[in-house]
């Protein structure tokens, strides 16, 4: 079963379990004549719809890819994730108000058996429920379900608060109910806040995780001839659509025959192993006993041994120009970048005077 199957099939799981808990609310409340467990039973067929919305946002993200969208809709993933968040902050808001509300004017609420029963049996259903979505979200890579999930969980922190705040008043008579429900709407609003932040990254372009970028720089260097890997930026179009580009140094006696083959093989591993669309580009690197080679180690060495730089490669010499060009990587401390790379040509001109010095200053994406 591929991934937006499973995604789908667990947030059905979501929407009955919220439908029956809700069937099961009204049946109690109206055979009671309880109507706030009958008003409960309706907020439970409310709570199916972040489910609806996964369901929604999977099948729209399914659309293949067309003229004016070449990478497909995948992305319309974390818009569902990010609706779902707003609910939770909405949810956390609104609970928020009415707890302030019963802090000032407090009231005594009433507890029954009845009720008492219900309350633990949303409680249980809540936390299975919760808990199984959002595990399942965070197996997955699905946003939206780590959310949908969360909001099944908090649901049942609210709940349980209830439980607890009835516990109180009914042994010790102090009504606890408005400070519970604001301490607990705080936490809600914050983590929806928490929860929103993921998408909306993945919308801005977030930095990838250190773990992949490893990955795609030791499988570049697992490959003959390749010396080293550069550039690394990976660009996510959905959870299942990856677009990257990268740098490779390979020696410079390399045929073009032999880094079209190069290119094409580490392509398909990256496609077929790690899902990622790459475009790999070469530097040369010059290498044996020879003055070209020793000159490109001292640069790159008074480079590398420069303050703030973090990484150095690209070296490529103009015989006719006695000019010399490095990409140079400084560390996040550096913010002007024509400033620092003036300060870098000049160092190196200092050590170097008989060269003339072009820095391009690059910046980590990965």
């Amino acid at each position: 079963m591929d991934r937006n199957k499973k995604i789908i099939r667990v947030s059905i799981v979501g929407i009955l379990a919220n439908v029956l808990l809700a069937a099961f609310k009204a049946m109690v409340g109206l055979l009671s004549g309880a109507i706030a467990i009958v008003m409960d039973a309706v907020n439970n067929l409310s709570d199916a719809l972040s489910s609806v919305i996964t369901i929604v946002g999977t099948k729209l993200s399914e659309r293949p890819a067309d003229h004016k969208h070449p990478f497909g809709y995948g992305r319309v993933e974390y818009f569902s994730a990010i609706i779902i968040s707003l609910i939770v902050i909405a949810a956390g808001v609104t609970s928020l108000v009415e707890s302030v509300k019963k802090i000032f004017n407090p009231s005594t609420p009433e507890y029954t058996t009845l009720t008492l029963v219900v309350i633990i049996v949303a409680i249980a259903v809540k936390l299975v429920l919760g808990s199984f979505v959002k595990s399942q979200g965070k197996k997955l890579k699905s946003d939206a379900l780590t959310a949908s999930g969360a909001d099944a969980l908090f649901d049942a922190i609210v709940t349980l608060s209830t439980l607890v705040s009835a516990g109180i008043m009914l042994i010790w008579n102090i009504n606890l109910d408005g400070i519970f429900g604001t301490l607990i709407s705080l936490v809600i609003i914050k983590a929806g806040v928490e929860m929103l932040s993921s998408p909306l990254g993945e919308l801005l372009g977030t930095r990838i995780e250190p773990e992949l970028a490893h990955s795609i720089k030791q499988t570049a260097l697992s490959f003959d001839g390749v010396c080293g890997a550069y550039d690394i930026i990976v660009n996510n179009y959905g959870p299942n659509t990856l677009i990257g580009s990268m740098h490779i140094s390979v020696p410079e006696n390399m045929t073009a025959r032999q880094l079209h083959l190069l290119t094409r093989k580490m392509a398909e591993k990256y496609a077929n192993d790690m899902g990622i669309i790459m475009s790999i580009g070469v530097y040369a690197v010059h290498t044996g006993d020879t003055p070209i080679a020793k000159l490109q180690q001292d640069i790159v060495q008074a480079a590398t041994n420069h303050p703030n730089v973090v990484q150095v490669h690209a070296f490529y010499y103009y015989d006719d120009q006695k000019l010399v060009t490095i990409d140079v990587v400084p560390d996040e401390s550096i913010k002007d970048a024509a400033a620092f790379s003036e300060l870098m040509k000049n160092d190196l001109h200092s050590l170097f005077p008989e060269y003339n010095f072009y820095i391009v200053v690059d910046f980590n994406y990965s």
